[in-house]
């Protein structure tokens, strides 16, 4: 091979590679895997060049369309825990991370949508110090804990079981009908570091669950293969007491035999803002920080 043909091949590899790399990312589990991953390495990195995105690219975070150049997204971060939902049937994930970093510590969720080989929809969800319940200690300690691992086929709960039991226990919170959440036990909750958890066998996330408030917007990201559901939506759907706007929310479900087990909670709201605790509080009072 002359040089002048080796450097046209070379040039037209160059040109072909990132087709390729971008090329894995699909509506299979597979492909979603590798559109999750890439986000990942992107917030890790601070850098979204490496990301497959499409033109006209929705990036939200805590319900705001933003720039993603001024994001959350283009800063870097040590993350210290992942979790990731995929959802082939609608093409989406959703992967909750954590940043334990004592100058910068983050809790965030983030869904990608993908369309035809790329990224169409980036939607985040992040609080940090100084918002509602935030500990991330605590956070990391119980979640690090807990097993989220595949459900065996046979044992795995249908798509329309798991959207139905984050439906009922989101409903609860406005209608107050928690007998019709399918609550298991044990069942513990993470709500942003506050943990309901003693380490008993009758263990209930119901402990804390207000009513009266109206959690909307939802739309959820569905895992069967983990037996998982998130719900990204605003907690209360008009000003409450004291004149508090809704704020952007997540809940994430791990669901067993048709049975709540584990309920992680994200709340984007300063805590000074924060309702009060009781029968109509937000949650349990803070769990102490773990001890090192």
């Amino acid at each position: 091979m002359n040089r002048f043909a080796f450097t046209c091949l070379t040039f037209a590899v160059t040109l072909v590679a990132p087709a390729f790399s971008h090329a894995e990312i699909s509506c299979t589990r597979e492909g979603l895997q590798a559109a999750a991953d890439l986000y990942i390495a992107a917030q890790t990195k601070g850098d979204t060049a490496g990301l497959p995105l499409a033109k006209g690219l929705g990036y939200v975070e805590n319900f705001k369309t933003v720039d993603i150049n001024d994001g959350v997204i283009r800063k870097p971060m040590k993350i210290d825990h992942q979790r990731t939902l995929i959802d082939a049937p609608t093409c989406q994930t959703y992967t909750e991370l954590m940043v334990s970093d004592q100058a910068n510590p983050y809790a965030l969720g983030t869904r990608l949508r993908v369309n035809h080989g790329l990224i169409a929809e980036i939607e985040m969800m992040w609080t940090t110090t100084g918002y509602w319940g935030f500990n991330i200690a605590n956070y990391l300690k119980y979640t690090s804990s807990e097993d989220w691992g595949v459900i065996p086929v046979a044992k795995r709960d249908t798509r329309a079981t798991l959207e139905a039991a984050a439906n009922a226990y989101l409903d609860a919170f406005l209608e107050g009908k928690i007998d019709l959440v399918p609550w298991g036990f044990p069942c513990q909750r993470t709500e942003g570091g506050m943990y309901t958890g003693k380490g008993s066998p009758d263990d209930s996330c119901q402990v804390g669950v207000p009513s009266g408030v109206n959690i909307s917007n939802r739309h959820l990201v569905v895992d069967e293969t983990i037996g998982s559901v998130l719900a990204f939506c605003t907690f209360g759907a008009a000003p409450g007491a004291g004149g508090r706007e809704p704020a952007p929310d997540t809940h994430l479900f791990r669901v067993e035999n048709g049975k709540l087990r584990f309920v992680h909670t994200m709340t984007h709201l300063l805590q000074a803002a924060g309702p009060g605790r009781g029968a109509a509080g937000r949650g349990p009072a803070p769990a102490p920080a773990p001890q090192k």
